[in-house]
């Protein structure tokens, strides 16, 4: 969600600058990106380690009620053609799901501001057995959508998101937007989403299992 369908990292940025400074430390932009991506216990304990001394549940509350504000105030911040390739994915009847480290009451909040039907499921934060970059969450929904993985399609914009997807078993496309995503496992990268539609998105996936059977005839004759 944050970085790849909304543009809200900028959002968390904000709030955790003032929460580290009000207990005397301080918040460079070099440490906020090493939460992106992040589960929000994790970044939580990065936090705690930069001084800020609340309970985990407590910061992850504090950032959490800060961003929704913002969002509720100023509306869906949508990253450039995240709207319409998701639209068109869905006027296709291609199942979708929303898999992202933010807690529920955040993803949900998004979610009812879009101004259509826009996913299927959501699996927050709070519902993951185990974090990103663990494949788990992208597990579970693959499971409740009732579709095998590797008939999934991810996209993501963080290294821990890529590796969560690619660990899961699903063809992954990485949209880098705070931070790179080279080496993080991607099958394909594309700079944005403008432009794109439910097309470019199937025909990705049937490369990418081409690729594959490729990959497995070359090992078994290796062999």
């Amino acid at each position: 969600m944050d970085g790849t369908l909304v543009d809200t990292e900028p959002f968390w940025m904000a709030a955790e600058t003032p929460l580290v400074e009000s207990f005397g430390g301080t918040w460079s932009h070099e440490q906020a990106l090493r939460l992106v991506g992040l589960g929000l216990d994790e970044s939580a304990r990065i936090l705690q380690e930069a001084g800020v001394r609340l309970s985990t549940q407590d910061i992850i509350d504090r950032l959490t009620e800060e961003v929704m504000r913002t969002i509720a105030a100023g509306g869906v911040p949508w990253r450039p053609g995240a709207r319409d390739l998701l639209a068109s994915l869905r006027a296709a009847g291609i199942k979708t799901a929303l898999v992202t480290m933010s807690m529920r009451r955040m993803a949900t909040t998004v979610v009812d501001l879009i101004d259509f039907d826009a996913f299927d499921l959501v699996i927050a934060g709070d519902d993951a057995t185990r974090p990103k970059p663990f494949p788990d969450p992208y597990l579970q929904a693959c499971e409740a959508l009732g579709v095998a993985v590797d008939e999934a399609v991810a996209i993501e914009d963080s290294p821990n998101g890529l590796r969560s997807a690619v660990a899961a078993g699903a063809a992954v496309i990485g949209v880098p937007l705070m931070v790179s995503l080279a080496g993080a496992g991607a099958h394909a990268l594309w700079p944005t989403l403008e432009g794109r539609t439910v097309h470019d998105i199937t025909a990705f996936h049937a490369d990418h299992h081409v690729s594959r059977t490729q990959r497995e005839a070359a090992r078994g004759g290796a062999r």
